[in-house]
């Protein structure tokens, strides 16, 4: 602004920043993709299919905020869209997907109820801890997530989901596992177990080769059998929680102990 008058620059500034950017949003909205993919396709019982889009949904959740990062684009828009994809993706997406494949055979049983509201509370925990981390973003430690990440808890139940597809069990014979481990999921979400971030990690500056060398092998053995190895990661995550904090509090007691003697 030159003596009160803008500027064709100024006015390039104020246009930039009513705009968005391209290249983070597109990420995001692949995820979002993947997400509604995995709906449609268990509706058409392609399972197997539905539950790896969600892993493709996480890779694209993983990527988004990084790329934004460094290419210095984040944007209030970008935090905004990314948070109703993850809903999407995370929270609709892994509920319907493991009630068309397992607990709509509540039915059969005679709670046909408990079969989606089973699948609402997941969805419901989910949203909950979605708005929470949001609401907290500002003041959140940045060592550990409180309440297990809603991208974890979806690996948790398409893992699932994968692996019985995999190994052709149908839905039907494990549907009071799938309805205890779809509330479980939803619960941890909302809960106050804290969860390590592995923020800390440093991915812009050097890092010496060995672990460069453990992410290959990471890689190399995730390839190996990939709806067991993922299954396996996210169930052992989310029950890390729980064992952490029943440790943490064990030392906490016993530390007391020996304070309170004489």
């Amino acid at each position: 602004m030159i003596n009160g008058q803008p500027t064709d620059q100024d006015g390039k500034e104020q246009k930039s920043r009513r705009g968005i950017y391209l290249l983070p949003n597109m990420i995001t909205t692949a995820g979002l993709f993947a997400g509604f993919y995995a709906i449609v396709a268990a509706m058409g019982d392609r399972y197997e299919a539905a539950a790896a889009a969600i892993f493709v949904a996480m890779i694209m959740d993983g990527i988004d905020g990084r790329v934004a990062r460094l290419t210095n684009t984040q944007s209030d828009f970008g935090v905004e869209y990314d948070s109703l994809s993850d809903m999407v993706s995370f929270g609709l997406a892994p509920a319907l997907v493991m009630y068309e494949w397992s607990l709509h055979a509540m039915v059969s049983i005679g709670w046909a109820k408990l079969g989606w509201l089973s699948a609402f509370i997941y969805t419901a925990g989910a949203a909950l801890r979605l708005a929470r981390f949001n609401a907290q973003i500002a003041s959140a430690e940045k060592r550990y997530f409180k309440g297990l990440p809603s991208p974890s808890s979806a690996g948790v139940m398409a893992g699932l989901v994968w692996v019985g597809a995999d190994l052709g069990i149908a839905g039907e014979q494990v549907v009071y596992l799938t309805f205890v481990l779809t509330i479980l999921m939803g619960g941890l979400m909302v809960s106050n177990i804290s969860y390590y971030s592995f923020k800390e990690f440093d991915f812009k500056n050097r890092v010496p080769f060995v672990t460069m060398l453990l992410v290959v092998l990471v890689y190399v053995f995730a390839s190996i059998d990939p709806p067991k190895v993922l299954f396996a990661g996210f169930l052992l995550y989310a029950l890390s929680g729980p064992a952490l904090t029943m440790l943490r509090r064990k030392r906490k007691r016993s530390t007391q102990g020996q304070d309170d003697s004489p």
